[in-house]
């Protein structure tokens, strides 16, 4: 990874980290993952709970989210949905991370966030 695209990687994680953004994830290894690079409160795990009931959660306690589903077409479709709910709801949605990733890394699934650190 060249080193302005860590550097970047850097100050998104950063400024996520020091938000007061909700982060939605979809799954237990999506969090242990975040947690192991410093990204550890207002996280929801989607396991089965309805999307609108997160959406719902989330937009009772959050003014802004970061959707960190996986890049793939499930998490893809799961983006879709969540954004739109929780934009209907009031919530901003903050993709920097997400789009970065996107852009910058092969990085797929986000339980394996911590190898960009290798």
């Amino acid at each position: 990874m060249a080193h302005d695209v860590s550097e970047e990687f850097a100050v998104l994680l950063g400024g996520l980290v020091k938000s007061k953004a909700a982060v939605i994830v979809e799954g237990k290894k999506d969090k242990a993952a975040l947690e192991k690079i410093g990204v550890s409160s207002r996280m929801f795990v989607l396991s089965r709970k309805p999307l609108f009931a997160v959406a719902e959660e989330v937009a009772a306690n959050y003014m802004a989210v970061a959707i960190l589903t996986d890049l793939d077409e499930e998490g893809k479709k799961l983006y879709g949905k969540l954004s739109t709910s929780l934009q209907r709801l009031g919530v901003k949605i903050d993709d920097g991370l997400r789009n970065f990733l996107f852009k910058n890394t092969r990085l797929r699934q986000i339980e394996g966030i911590t190898a960009l650190f290798k």
